[in-house]
């Protein structure tokens, strides 16, 4: 038993390095790999905090891997690195200039590189994209995403429609997935699904319907 977990974990291991290899647009040099009963713990450096989300996005993609330790830093190059202001400053252009992001409802704050997005949004693809834009940002270490979601709906609304897109969607099997309303917005998901797609896919329907604003994974990759 203990032999074929080994086994098990060594093929898991190889399998997201190799992914890693394939992936354009991660340098998996400097990236380290280990697995064990299906968690992934990803280790080492990379030269930008758009490199390290592709490198997690790519350990996502293997068949087996039920969870990631992201423990990647991101290294400038001393003469590559960018003041804080001039981050702020390019971050408040990118935002004004994103059509499906309210400028006027995010602020920005920057610290050691580290990006804080504030304000409050109507909903979640506002908050993704806002974010989405400014991790491709030279110099950026990391994103912080406190922009909340103002609250339109009822409990009661929120999880009779969030059940209703999940029976609509090709990519999940509905039966298996049971919604919470725990009020404030806030929403939980339990039970069990077959890949990680099919989890993504059922946390899009429920930060896709109006009122989330947080939603809290119970789910468990079968």
């Amino acid at each position: 038993m203990i032999v074929e977990k080994l086994r098990k974990d060594s093929l898991l291991q190889q399998d997201v390095m190799d992914e890693l290899d394939f992936e354009p647009s991660v340098d998996a040099a400097h990236i380290g790999v280990t697995a064990k009963n299906g968690v992934v713990t990803l280790t080492g450096h990379v030269s930008s905090y758009a490199e390290k989300i592709a490198a997690e996005d790519a350990a996502r993609r293997i068949n087996g891997v039920h969870a990631i330790a992201q423990e990647i830093e991101v290294r400038y190059p001393g003469d590559k690195k960018t003041s804080d202001d001039e981050i702020a400053a390019r971050a408040l252009s990118i935002l004004k200039w994103n059509a499906v992001v309210p400028y006027a409802s995010v602020q920005v704050k920057v610290q050691d590189g580290w990006v804080t997005l504030l304000g409050e949004v109507d909903w979640q693809f506002q908050r993704v994209a806002a974010e989405s834009g400014i991790r491709r940002l030279s110099g950026v270490a990391g994103v912080l995403n406190e922009i909340k979601l103002r609250p339109s709906v009822s409990p009661s609304d929120v999880k009779r429609t969030i059940e209703e897109a999940l029976k609509r969607s090709a990519e999940v099997e509905a039966a298996s997935i049971r919604v919470s309303s725990l009020g404030n917005g806030k929403v939980a998901l339990e039970g069990k699904v077959r890949d990680w797609g099919e989890r993504d896919a059922v946390k899009r329907a429920a930060w896709s319907t109006a009122g989330v604003k947080s939603v809290e994974d119970r789910l468990q990759i079968a």
